[in-house]
């Protein structure tokens, strides 16, 4: 049984399969508590036994889904076909703009016939970067119901520019919480200097 082929033809399929999944999960109120109260005995120890306050933990938890993440990409995409998907997709597009331009109907009907080739490879690429979020949400997603079971016992705030000390359940822009913010800004930030260490293109 060839696995690469078959996840290379149901792959998508299955990772969108397991986002719904996570989805309904995170619903289920006695599944999501479930999965949190798992996770807290690998992550209770660190606040318990280091004491290490809970946003300094959500910047340690976010660059270990930082780094799991970009490993998982660096070995499921071919970031040197996605790139040379990419320049060949802007060299039609301008060769296509420029027979535009000039009104030659050959070479718009010539392009045309090219163009269904392209825009299919685009999609195969645009797939394929898909794929590896169903290894990514393995980690990820218990990890968030670990931190929202953690959330529940513990008062702390975070300090923010302009909006000064913030509990971290409160709203912090809009309707979105502070540690939610706080743990975008983190994982953002972190991903980029990871991604850039292991030489890992931008999707």
């Amino acid at each position: 049984m060839d696995f690469g082929k078959i996840w290379e033809k149901y792959g998508l399929w299955v990772t969108f399969g397991f986002m719904f999944f996570m989805m309904w999960v995170y619903t289920v109120e006695w599944l999501r508590v479930g999965v949190g109260q798992g996770m807290d005995n690998v992550f209770a120890p660190l606040i318990v036994g280091f004491g290490i306050p809970f946003y300094i933990l959500i910047v340690i938890l976010s660059a270990l889904t930082g780094l799991y993440s970009s490993i998982v990409q660096k070995y499921t995409i071919d970031y040197e076909k996605m790139t040379e998907s990419q320049e060949r997709m802007k060299e039609f597009q301008t060769e296509y703009r420029e027979a535009q331009l000039s009104q030659d109907e050959k070479k718009i009907k010539k392009l045309e016939v090219k163009k269904d080739r392209v825009m299919r490879e685009q999609l195969e690429m645009s797939q394929n970067q898909f794929k590896p979020m169903a290894y990514i949400l393995v980690l990820t997603v218990p990890i968030f119901f670990w931190l929202l079971f953690r959330l529940s016992h513990v008062q702390s705030t975070i300090t923010f520019p302009y909006t000064g000390a913030v509990g971290l359940q409160a709203p912090a822009v809009w309707v979105i919480p502070a540690w939610i913010l706080w743990y975008m800004i983190c994982s953002i930030t972190l991903s980029q200097v990871i991604r850039k260490s292991l030489n890992i293109g931008g999707l």
